[in-house]
């Protein structure tokens, strides 16, 4: 009789093949299986000899092929074939066995699918699995969220195909429910937010320090030797150096300037919509990209509205390093917005969630994984729950130290004309943060005079209201 195995892939396009890849090499018995069983016979002639992998065309014989309790890794296209997936599996399967979906899912999908099948008497986790098709073969970052049980059930076989830093791995439970998949898409915003950061770096060293491609790789692959060291920073010099076969030109310079997305970065700017928290260098990159489409409406307008005349006196020996400092102080905001909504999004769920842990995650295997983390890290060891991470002294200091230099940046865009959302809402974001008295009393003046919305005063308790239409006098309107 053949040997059950321990666990099961069934979706075996590059992540999932990659995945089940990783778990056989670390000596696991894995089933797998793809809804076209063409897929499952090329992945078995590549790759049969990796591990120990049993094949099958039908999801019954893909079933029968586990050891119980089931464990079942689902990874398709995130939405409908995740449901559809799921109703194939479910009445295949016996109580208390498992079923991980490790593709990006949105978290609500999570929490309704664990309740839905808890109803049913199976158990389902959401996992988010970063580092694309390298991490997923040779060591990702791991979110796991769920039931603690069933994590326990697959603990052994998640930690041990993770990338590991400093000995340890890059997996943890993360919580209940949907906080697994919640955490990677938050993780997922971050990493928008750092992609256009370093896009609007390279627009500045091109567009007013004049350096081509070739040049601002080098610049790129220097930061990675400091603060700002990181996956991003390193696989940008070698993007920036690459020369494109057909034209003999760098390659960057031949890509049409339109960037796509899969819907991560707007999941995230929504919810923290609906949370309350600002998550204003996220949400400008997810708007960044959004104009970025726009690409007909932009060949139009550049030939219509006008600009500033570019300045040669912008190019100033000090630029390139201005820029340097205004990317990390503007990365440090990021990172501060997405940790805040993390921390809001636990409290509002009971998530319960250990934000230094997932600093720790994401130092290796995960595309934004980066040298900084381990700050944060150390952050959340040293000053438990964070409010923000912005008043933690260590990033107190660095942003305070590159702020006269973040700011000429964003003059100095303004002033040539070069698009900088993230720099500039990132910058404004910390200064509306660090003052204690914002023009926001203006507003609620304003709300009450057109609405009745009422208004607090600074020198008594209570919620107002003036009668601006009749007699101009205040009334108070709780009490």
């Amino acid at each position: 009789m053949t040997e059950l195995s321990r666990i099961g892939v069934t979706g075996l396009a590059v992540m999932g093949a990659n995945l089940a890849r990783n778990i056989a090499r670390h000596g696991v018995p894995v089933a797998v299986h793809n809804r076209t069983a063409a897929r499952t016979k090329e992945f078995m002639e590549a790759y049969a000899d990796e591990g120990t992998f049993t094949a099958s065309e039908s999801v019954e014989d893909f079933v029968a092929s586990l050891e119980r309790p089931r464990r079942i890794i689902v990874m398709v296209k995130a939405g409908a074939p995740v449901d559809g997936v799921i109703e194939e599996l479910a009445p295949l399967l016996d109580e208390g066995d498992i079923i991980i979906d490790a593709g990006n899912s949105h978290f609500p999908d999570t929490n309704r699918r664990t309740k839905d099948l808890a109803a049913r008497g199976l158990r389902f986790m959401g996992v988010g699995v970063s580092g694309g098709e390298e991490g997923a073969l040779n060591g990702p970052s791991i979110m796991p969220g769920g039931d603690p049980a069933a994590y326990a059930e697959v603990e052994e076989i998640l930690t041990s195909i993770a990338a590991v830093v400093d000995g340890t791995p890059c997996c943890v439970h993360v919580g209940p429910d949907g906080a697994g998949h919640y955490v990677k898409m938050v993780h997922n915003g971050i990493e928008y937010a750092d992609i256009q950061l370093i896009a609007e770096a390279y627009d500045l060293l091109t567009h007013v320090a004049s350096l081509d491609a070739p040049a601002i790789g080098k610049i790129f692959e220097e930061w990675n030797t400091g603060d700002l060291e990181s996956f991003l920073i390193e696989i940008t010099g070698i993007v920036l150096g690459k020369t494109d076969e057909r034209t003999g030109r760098p390659l960057v310079d031949v890509i049409v300037d339109q960037a796509e997305q899969k819907g991560t970065g707007r999941w995230t700017a929504i919810d923290a919509l609906d949370l309350g928290v600002p998550l204003t260098g996220i949400t400008e990159a997810v708007f960044a990209r959004t104009l970025s489409a726009l690409r007909d409406e932009r060949k139009a307008a550049s030939t219509t509205l006008a600009g500033p005349n570019p300045s040669n006196e912008a190019n100033r020996p000090d630029l390139v390093d201005d820029i340097r400092q205004a990317l990390y102080a503007s990365k440090v905001v990021a990172y501060a917005q997405g940790f805040a909504q993390m921390r809001a999004a636990s409290e509002a769920n009971g998530w319960n969630l250990d934000l230094g842990a997932m600093a720790t995650i994401w130092r290796g295997g995960c595309i934004i994984r980066a040298q900084f983390l381990n700050r944060i890290t150390e952050a959340y060891a040293e000053h438990g729950n964070i409010e923000n991470l912005l008043m933690v002294p260590y990033f107190t200091e660095a942003v305070a130290n590159a702020q006269d230099a973040w700011r000429r940046v964003v003059v100095t865009a303004t002033e040539q004309g070069v698009a900088i959302p993230a720099f500039a809402s990132s910058l404004s974001y910390y200064d509306a943060y660090r003052r204690e008295r914002g023009p926001a009393n203006l507003i609620q003046g304003l709300r009450d005079f057109f609405g009745a919305h009422t208004y607090r005063r600074i020198d008594a308790e209570g919620a107002f209201h003036t009668r601006w239409s009749q007699d101009g006098t205040e009334v108070r309107t709780d009490g």
